[in-house]
């Protein structure tokens, strides 16, 4: 199920994580060549970011928001 980023936070580890509109969060890691999303290392990057949708997981699950 598609969900819209809301926010984003960081965890202890100091990756950021995506807060969508579901009310899951969600890793968005910049890890290559497995993962490439260079726009999240940047403010202004996770600021053009916000409001487009990822796929979440958990709903798909049923499981309750975070």
């Amino acid at each position: 199920m598609k969900s819209k980023i809301v926010s984003f936070h960081q965890d202890e580890a100091r990756d950021w994580v995506a807060r969508l509109a579901c009310g899951h969060n969600q890793h968005v890691r910049h890890n290559p060549p497995w993962v490439s999303r260079p726009w999240v290392v940047t403010n202004e990057g996770r600021a053009a970011a916000l409001g487009s949708e990822l796929d979440c997981k958990k709903c798909d699950e049923g499981k309750p928001a975070d």
